[in-house]
């Protein structure tokens, strides 16, 4: 069981914390880059407990600097874009990019002021639709080779939600198998189509006509195993359907906050759990698909009806009881909360609390990698306060080793299943566009 201090030590990521500490040595999604449209591109972010001004300048430039002008404090996010940057409302200083400021204009003439002033700017990186954001200090890491940045855009989409509570509960739902057959479990067997947002569970796997959501229903005990990679975890988990087949998942945990899962035999979710405090985070998605281009305008639509902007604030949640109805729950659902798992998984997370008291909890086997990772995690913190640096602190060198890393959801032999998901990863990116190109995660 663990310790009040514990919890609070892994959870806390504001400044003087030591797990922001640790966090402050990533890259960070900070938005979406849809969330800058050209009529006006800037606006306020807050990440890690700390408020920044986000904007994008004529030439193209993105920047990120502290939200509050070094002048007198004032909000940057309202401010002009305008003479190569970002002008404050109330003096009329203006900041580039890089943080210099250009032009105090309400001083006298031939004041060398704004020669002495610089906001503090952040390194900022555009990755398929997704603007990333380095808040520590020194140079950045360099960014692996994930299969989610080497697929072109045309078979990319990113997209966020907001989440009403702390981070790490967000993340380890992610990183828990067993509870698909609970959770999102149905009790009918219709709508096999992968591609239907929200219902991955209720498409065939791989190698399969078995619906998945008869699958999970029936194997709810699936056999974990866990083991550490140079990103972070690899998950198996596996359904013995018979003494020939097993259903196989192979699942990851990217240090320090992402999972990448399959979606469909064809797509992978690459999804990132980004505290904006305490007490609340975004999640950040990039589905990358080894097959067809994605549709960017449908895959969008599909997500705005559960999300709503400016904010993407789910539709369903604490405010409404996500939609709970009782008549559904006795006959068709598990939770009563519709049929999009991103619902189910939202409630699960919150109703924990805005921070889950994991000094209350009685963990399982079915939590081994939660286990698994929140050692890392303790161990990570603990490099960072010695002053070394933590896991998935990559130089060009080893970013470019880590790639991948592989997903996969099939129907494989009982006896064998440690060669079906090589197989099947290999496989699939030999039949696609983009990826037969690239060297396999597995390569040696």
């Amino acid at each position: 069981m663990m310790s009040a201090e514990q919890n609070e030590l892994i959870t806390r990521v504001g400044p003087g914390t030591r797990c922001g500490a640790l966090m402050r040595h990533y890259w960070h999604p900070v938005a979406l880059v849809e969330e800058l449209p050209d009529d006006r591109p800037a606006r306020a972010v807050r990440v890690l407990g700390e408020d920044f001004v986000l904007f994008r300048d004529e030439r193209g430039r993105h920047g990120l600097l502290d939200r509050g002008c070094p002048h007198r404090g004032v909000d940057l996010s309202y401010g002009r874009l305008e003479d190569g940057g970002l002008r404050c409302l109330l003096h009329g200083w203006l900041f580039d990019v890089d943080g210099r400021c250009l032009e105090t204009p309400a001083e006298p003439e031939g004041s060398v002021l704004c020669q002495r002033v610089r906001q503090r700017a952040y390194p900022v990186v555009v990755k398929n639709g997704i603007v990333f954001a380095y808040l520590g200090e020194g140079e950045p890491p360099a960014f692996p080779d994930l299969d989610c940045f080497l697929a072109p855009l045309t078979h990319a989409f990113a997209f966020k939600g907001l989440i009403d509570c702390n981070w790490l509960q967000a993340l380890e739902v992610g990183i828990d198998p067993a509870h698909a057959s609970f959770l999102h479990r149905f009790y009918e067997d219709q709508d096999p189509s992968g591609e239907s947002y929200g219902r991955q569970f209720r498409a065939s796997s791989s190698d399969s006509d078995v619906p998945m959501a008869r699958l999970m229903r029936d194997y709810p005990r699936p056999q974990i195993d866990v083991e550490g990679t140079d990103y972070g975890l690899r998950l198996f988990t596996r359904r013995r359907i018979n003494d020939g087949v097993t259903h196989l998942r192979v699942t990851n945990l990217v240090f320090p906050y992402a999972f990448v899962i399959p979606m469909s035999p064809e797509m992978t979710i690459t999804q990132w759990h980004v505290p904006i405090d305490d007490t609340s985070c975004y999640w950040y998605a990039i589905f990358t698909s080894f097959g067809k281009p994605v549709d960017h305008r449908q895959m969008r639509e599909q997500r705005l009806q559960l999300y709503e902007l400016p904010d993407y604030r789910p539709r369903l949640g604490r405010h409404n009881r996500y939609g709970y109805d009782v008549n559904e729950q006795r006959n068709q659902t598990f939770t009563g909360m519709g049929f999009d798992i991103n619902v189910h998984d939202q409630w699960a997370i919150e109703s924990q609390g805005r921070i889950q008291d994991r000094t209350r909890e009685h963990l399982a086997t079915s939590d081994k990698a939660i286990v698994a990772y929140r050692r890392m995690l303790l161990s990570a913190i603990g490099q960072v306060a010695n002053g070394d640096k933590p896991p998935m602190w990559l130089d060009t060198t080893r970013a470019a080793a880590i790639r991948g890393p592989v997903t996969v959801d099939g129907m494989g032999p009982t006896e064998g299943w440690q060669a079906y998901w090589k197989e099947f990863d290999a496989r699939r990116r030999s039949g696609s566009s983009w990826a037969a190109s690239t060297r396999s995660p597995l390569a040696a």
